[in-house]
């Protein structure tokens, strides 16, 4: 038996790279995939269904099953029409793995307002818009389910020229943590992916220059265990994948020092002398 038989899962910017991957392997393990991409280039513009459509055949080709969506995830609208395709062909819906992306690096001191705002758009309101609508559906079904996110190791410690792409995938990791913890009396499970691949938004970085050892398949293995029952109730976790390379990322405290004195409220000269202890893990 595979492990996602019976499943029904919807997977977004699923028309190339890491989203694909995750639909072929989904597909071969027995789940029938909404592939959602609304086709555009790698800063978001246009629309094309395309992309979709070729990962459909090929699923289709292999005897799965699969259904395109060409809806942005960025409008409420569009997240319902998402989930409403998975439950008019497949009348259910049990994953949802949200990975549609879009890029529009520029040093902070040159970011645009415009390209702010069209990153937070995609990553983190799509992931948000996209989650609420599944959630209701899989509520309303009553048998649990699973959610994937997608943040990034920019969005956990930082990279230049991407303060509007680290700020949504921050984001995204920040909304993994509350959903996990609000939607466990549903019997749904929330957690989410920092992957490091080489894809069509990231292959003309120079980190990827001459590497095809950190691919798209690398990463969708990771997706397909937060996925499925193997999971079991794991939930809030973050697990990042950089080629042969798997581990998690946590947000952990300090020991911290207490003031040596009763009245405890710190001064800056204070805080200044006992930087290092303060700080120490």
């Amino acid at each position: 038996m595979a492990l996602l038989d019976g499943k029904v899962a919807i997977i977004t910017g699923a028309g190339n790279g890491i989203g694909r991957a995750h639909a072929l392997l989904f597909a071969k393990e027995g789940a029938a995939v909404v592939v959602n991409d609304l086709g555009g280039t790698r800063d978001g513009t246009g629309s094309e269904k395309s992309a979709a459509d070729a990962v459909v055949r090929e699923i289709e080709g292999a005897g799965g099953k699969a259904v395109a969506n060409y809806d942005s995830v960025a409008t409420a609208a569009g997240a319902a029409a998402i989930v409403k395709t998975g439950v008019a062909a497949f009348g259910k819906v049990d994953i949802l793995v949200n990975n549609a992306g879009i890029l529009r690096d520029k040093s902070f001191l040159k970011m645009e307002e415009a390209m702010w705002d069209a990153v937070l758009q995609v990553h983190l309101k799509g992931t948000f818009l996209c989650s609420q609508a599944f959630v209701k559906q899989a509520t309303a079904q009553g048998h649990g389910a699973r959610i994937v996110n997608t943040t990034s190791v920019s969005g956990m410690i930082g990279n230049f020229g991407q303060s509007n792409y680290a700020a949504a995938k921050a984001g995204i990791y920040g909304l993994t943590r509350t959903m996990s913890i609000e939607l466990q009396k549903h019997r749904i499970t929330v957690n989410a992916l920092a992957p490091i691949a080489k894809t069509r938004l990231t292959e003309d970085l120079p980190m990827f220059q001459g590497v095809d050892t950190m691919t798209a398949e690398h990463i969708s293995p990771a997706a397909l265990f937060l996925a499925s029952d193997l999971c079991g109730d794991r939930t809030g976790h973050v697990l990042a994948v950089a080629g042969a390379r798997l581990y998690a990322f946590k947000v952990v405290e300090t020991h911290g020092k207490f003031k040596d004195d009763a009245q405890g409220v710190w001064n800056a000269q204070e805080i200044a002398d006992h930087w290092d202890a303060i700080v120490k893990a």
